[in-house]
């Protein structure tokens, strides 16, 4: 019988030893590997080349979506889900536009994870029912956005140079930290340029954003 090993990446050490319990009790799965940011996470998936990560979206040093690029860039091979709280539509969009190959809930019951895990490994795509609704509503408002913004003079929006400079990075995919040390300005400081630009753009998320800054420049 061939292993499922995996690395769990998350900030809360209860979380983490708590799963490793878990899934060390299955007899085709091994936890190889335990981090608390995305940095470790990385080092730990590069070291290992698990089958399967973990991937907790809010931590510090490294968030991750961060660590979740790094990790397709250095070990293809090893699958990643998304584990969070957090039922965000960016966080979803912007993880799964990343490569991710699904998105678990941490209040999943244990039985569903692992199975999901093992899903997951044979090559499905893993997306809970509360979550695929929340991206499905999304997709809908930013098609109805995108035709409506078609119909209106793009030009009636003017950015600044250096709004324009973060405008180009978004699209790129970078995320507000990326975009921060690629410009070498706070992340506080990006954020408040966002919020500016998402004013200019009528729009509320970085899905809508993209698409309108796309056709802008």
């Amino acid at each position: 019988m061939t292993k499922i090993t995996l690395v769990i990446a998350d900030d809360q050490v209860l979380t983490r030893e708590g799963l490793r319990t878990i899934l060390n009790l299955e007899e085709d799965m091994e936890v190889v590997g335990l981090a608390k940011n995305g940095e470790e996470a990385c080092r730990q998936a590069e070291e290992h080349r698990p089958t399967l990560v973990l991937l907790d979206i809010q931590m510090p040093v490294m968030d991750g979506i961060s660590a979740l690029k790094r990790i397709q860039q250095s070990c293809p091979d090893t699958r990643i889900l998304i584990l969070t709280t957090f039922i965000d539509t960016d966080y979803i969009v912007e993880g799964l536009a990343n490569g991710a190959n699904g998105y678990l809930l941490k209040d999943m019951v244990g039985d569903k994870m692992i199975s999901s895990i093992r899903d997951t490994v044979n090559g499905q795509f893993v997306l809970p029912a509360v979550v695929a609704a929340k991206l499905a509503a999304r997709m809908s408002q930013i098609t109805a956005d995108y035709e409506q913004w078609q119909r209106s003079p793009a030009s009636s929006v003017k950015l600044t140079e250096r709004e324009e400079d973060l405008a180009r990075l978004i699209i790129r995919g970078l995320n507000n930290r990326e975009i921060a040390e690629t410009l070498h300005i706070a992340e506080g400081t990006v954020r408040n340029y966002i919020s500016v630009m998402y004013s200019k753009l009528g729009v509320v998320d970085r899905p809508q954003a993209i698409l309108r800054l796309q056709k802008l420049l």
